[in-house]
């Protein structure tokens, strides 16, 4: 048996969701087997807008500035998908644990894996490991991407080499316009 506790994909899963929305219930599904959930779900009408509820949830936990109160809506959205945890193998993956109940509609067991997965990120890698490219704090610059740190040395802070980029190009051009005063 290997213990599959929805960590780091759950995580990165919720933020590529965020960051780039798919225009349907399919691309979801494909999001979310491309980032290691390989379950299939019942197909439900409200899906698409179900699990964008969940993701908008889970935006007010990236943007909580404050641990307590990142833990405080946290806790709330795993009351919210609360189920007992259990043994499965499915899909030839071998004995593993879910934390949902068997057959839910696909919103229902990612607010369920993706809350309890960004539980665990926090928890081992640190509260401060989540949020919001540093890049969007200056002024006309448009970026809002959820920041993932998976990091070894907890240091990420932008969403992309190229916002790291226009960060460097800003702070050189304000040092270089100190300089010339």
């Amino acid at each position: 048996m290997h213990l599959n506790p929805y960590g780091e994909y759950a995580v990165l899963l919720a933020a590529s969701l965020a960051n780039d929305w798919p225009e349907d219930r399919d691309g979801i599904a494909a999001r979310a087997r491309e980032l290691g959930m390989t379950m299939t779900f019942p197909v439900g009408r409200d899906d698409h807008a179900g699990t964008r509820r969940v993701i908008d949830d889970w935006l007010t936990i990236v943007d909580a500035t404050e641990p307590t109160e990142r833990a405080r809506l946290l806790n709330a959205q795993m009351a919210v998908a609360a189920a007992y945890p259990r043994l499965t193998d499915h899909d030839d993956e071998g004995w593993h644990l879910h934390y949902r109940d068997d057959n839910e509609s696909l919103p229902h067991v990612l607010r369920a894996v993706i809350s309890v997965g960004t539980a665990l990120h926090l928890t081992t890698r640190g509260m401060h490991r989540l949020g919001r490219c540093e890049a969007g704090t200056a002024p006309d610059d448009p970026c809002t991407n959820v920041v993932v740190d998976v990091t070894r040395n907890g240091r990420q802070r932008y969403c992309s080499v190229r916002c790291a980029n226009r960060a460097a190009v800003r702070r050189h051009r304000a040092r270089a316009l100190t300089a010339s005063r």
